[in-house]
């Protein structure tokens, strides 16, 4: 007997059931302010993840060499992708873009609560806008997909922060600005709640900021509660914080207007760490704590389409992974049942097979999910077929009722049943069941 690979998993059909219908949402949601669906390849060369984040990358990856001698790695991520897609196709693309995507990604990293190596995310993206606006329509559609789902804001909340606020900060405040590594010191608040107080200094120390400076620039960006608390920010910083205070405060501004803003809570603890993020980031988690850790997140990444050889295009997306998602949905109470729905199960007793396939093709052409005997079984091997797939309605097509020109109507709930002229079943439309000939 083999055994499956760690990390990766297999859904029986109940709690796939379960699965696509959130799926399903996510992507409805999406449609509904007019992201359009793409599909992208499995594969993609390694050399597009290396010179994105660096060789260690290579460590995270499923790659190999394909039979063409090309190092190629199963995708961990979208976004390079769909940035390569941008750029190859120019300045054909109507701007904004706006793409939506639900796909299966691949990471070797160590298993644990939420996290596998093979996982699904639902991404949507917009780019080519700058504007707040578009900020605040990730976030809106995010929220709005979440409460279709049946959650509250009383189950999750957007924390909300900007990179370059936190980068223009620690520039502002270290002795020697050019000596600062930015981005190791956002990478740092990235870790903040994962880690001891000591690391987390000593990892703002190893960013180029002195002990006492670490924990100034702490006490500054822990102490943000609300949008009033951002001025002094603002006056640490300088020129370029003040920028940025102003971009955070007008996509606010816009997610209130969006309906997004009772989600949101500012939060400039929140970094991301990847480091192609550039301006507005935000994370999503449980309100309870009881999911620790984050369920998802998104944010700008204005820089990356011009660094895959494109033209300047800003960037702004969000990635809910199904899986954390998930844990989310299941600790709220909101999770769908996992179960088998079927609106039909037409049973055969005796040479009727093709009565009882004419009567199935009509009720699959009204549109409803009809199972039928394919087994050669018992009458009542039949019923407890049809009880184990969930039927609603049972017809019963036997030879008897046929001499009567009659077949019988089986409620499955109730356990009762008529019977009606077999000319008037199915009629022309509709879902109809033994409340309809009692």
């Amino acid at each position: 007997m083999y055994e499956g690979l760690k990390g990766f998993r297999e859904f029986y059909p109940e709690e796939q059931s379960a699965r696509a219908e959130v799926a399903a949402t996510l992507e409805a949601v999406a449609a509904r302010y007019g992201f359009r669906e793409i599909a992208t390849p499995a594969l993609e060369r390694t050399e597009m993840y290396v010179d994105k984040s660096g060789e260690e990358i290579v460590e995270e990856l499923y790659h190999f060499e394909d039979k063409g001698g090309r190092d190629v790695a199963m995708t961990p991520e979208l976004t390079p992708t769909v940035a390569r897609m941008v750029v190859g196709k120019g300045q054909e693309l109507s701007k904004p873009i706006k793409w939506v995507s639900t796909r299966p990604f691949w990471r070797y990293e160590q298993v644990q609560q939420g996290r596998f190596r093979e996982f699904y995310q639902t991404n949507v993206d917009v780019f080519g806008s700058a504007e707040p606006e578009a900020d605040a329509e990730v976030l809106a559609f995010a929220a709005d997909a979440l409460t279709e789902l049946g959650l509250t804001g009383d189950d999750f909340e957007f924390r909300v922060s900007h990179r370059d606020i936190l980068g223009g900060l620690v520039r502002a405040l270290a002795d020697d600005p050019e000596a600062v590594d930015t981005g190791a010191a956002i990478r740092a608040v990235d870790k903040r709640a994962k880690v001891g107080d000591a690391e987390y200094l000593g990892l703002l120390s190893d960013a180029g900021l002195d002990r006492e400076t670490a924990r100034e620039f702490d006490d500054l960006i822990a102490g943000v509660e609300t949008v009033d608390d951002l001025d002094a920010v603002a006056e640490a910083g300088g020129d370029d914080v003040t920028a940025a205070v102003e971009n955070l405060r007008n996509v606010l501004a816009a997610a209130d207007d969006f309906g997004a803003a009772e989600f949101c809570k500012l939060s400039l603890t929140t970094a991301r760490g990847l480091d192609y993020y550039t301006g507005v980031v935000f994370e999503c988690f449980d309100s309870t704590g009881e999911v620790s850790r984050s369920v998802f997140g998104g944010g700008r990444y204005d820089d990356l389409i011009e660094s895959f050889g494109g033209q300047p295009t800003p960037a702004v997306g969000v990635a809910p992974g199904h899986e954390t998602l998930a844990l989310l949905c299941q600790r709220a109470g909101v999770w769908p049942d996992e179960e088998l729905t079927t609106d039909y199960f037409v049973l055969t007793v005796g040479d009727t097979r093709s009565e009882a396939a004419a009567i199935a093709r009509d009720l699959r052409d009204l549109g409803h999910v009809v199972e039928t005997d394919v087994a050669d079984r018992s009458f009542g091997a039949q019923m407890g077929y049809a009880d184990s797939i969930n039927a609603e309605t049972v017809v019963i097509v036997g030879e008897q009722d046929l001499a009567n020109d009659e077949v019988t109507i089986k409620d499955m709930g109730s356990g009762d049943q008529t019977t009606v002229p077999v000319d008037e079943f199915p009629p022309e439309e509709g879902r109809p069941t033994y409340e309809d000939y009692e």
